[in-house]
């Protein structure tokens, strides 16, 4: 069980920019105070007793509202979550009062096997089922809402009966969890599987999110000399998902947005201009948006 610490108020994120929070920048944050709107850690590497990462993220979230984004639950796993995970997420939780907890859709668990990819689902009613009594589990054991994050795929299973879009708006209008949109996933996915990446934030549900993802991408190609991307969060956001973000910052209005670089890590100042890139277009096209609601109402 993780150590109480002093109890933190529970803190809302603004609709301004964040970025991942690694220990290499730890030192220069605390020192500096950058104007960042929030920190996200992925809650896994948090959910030892003590040591360095809980002194240094317990300073850091005196300053900062925090995201806690969770990478091992294995949502779409057939099979029972981990209540001994549940419980460690749990105390992790009530130990920092995050503004915000998310998870994949995904699974990464057999049996007693962990597996290092956050793995795809067929989108059929069973799986719907299944995914939907895990987030309701989640959610009432954590006795709060839960983001769900759309995934970065490679592939499509044959007994799919839903599409992407629709399947997770059951998913959350049965559960009423919110959404984690990844812009990043979506331009991955589009681009593997030969889908319009425009239409598909157009048919997201949109009303449901409430946090933006944005990271960066490999190009390669498959064995016919297709397109592929890789997601490897290891460079700058590529320009084509810079200009999907915008689309759907356009639809949506200003959402806390995490810039995610989570190897070969940048210098503090590569990170800050990513996040300051983001609220730029942030700003930017929501703004476009309030002219264009104006108009039509006018």
């Amino acid at each position: 069980m993780i150590a109480t610490e002093p109890a933190l108020r529970h803190a809302t994120i603004p609709d301004h920019a964040g970025v991942g929070l690694k220990p290499e920048h730890y030192r220069h944050i605390l020192e500096t105070l950058p104007d960042i709107g929030f920190f996200e850690v992925h809650a896994e590497n948090y959910m030892g007793a003590g040591g360095p990462p809980h002194r240094y993220l317990t300073h850091v979230r005196e300053s900062y509202p925090l995201s806690l984004h969770g990478v091992g639950l294995s949502i779409g796993a057939d099979q029972p979550l981990d209540n001994e995970h549940l419980k460690r997420l749990a105390a992790l939780i009530a130990r920092y009062q995050p503004a915000l907890f998310s998870e994949h859709l995904a699974w990464s668990t057999h049996e007693t096997a962990y597996y290092d990819d956050l793995l795809p689902v067929p989108y059929t009613l069973e799986c719907l089922s299944r995914v939907c009594e895990h987030i309701d589990q989640v959610q009432s054991t954590l006795h709060r809402q839960m983001l769900l994050e759309n995934p970065s795929t490679y592939l499509a299973f044959a007994e799919s009966t839903f599409s992407e879009a629709d399947f997770i708006a059951e998913v959350a209008r049965r559960t009423g969890c919110g959404l984690l949109l990844d812009v990043n996933n979506v331009q991955v996915a589009s681009t593997n599987q030969l889908w319009n990446s425009y239409r598909y934030i157009d048919d997201y549900p949109l009303r449901h999110v409430q946090e933006i993802h944005l990271g960066g991408n490999t190009p390669e190609a498959d064995e016919k000399g297709r397109p592929l991307l890789i997601d490897t969060h290891d460079r700058p956001v590529d320009a084509n998902v810079w200009q999907l973000y915008a689309h759907a910052i356009g639809r949506l209005g200003p959402v806390p947005t995490l810039i995610e670089w989570d190897a070969k890590l940048p210098d503090w100042p590569e990170l800050e201009a990513e996040a300051k890139r983001a609220e730029a277009v942030m700003f930017a096209h929501s703004g476009e948006r309030q002219e264009r609601k104006r108009a039509s109402t006018g």
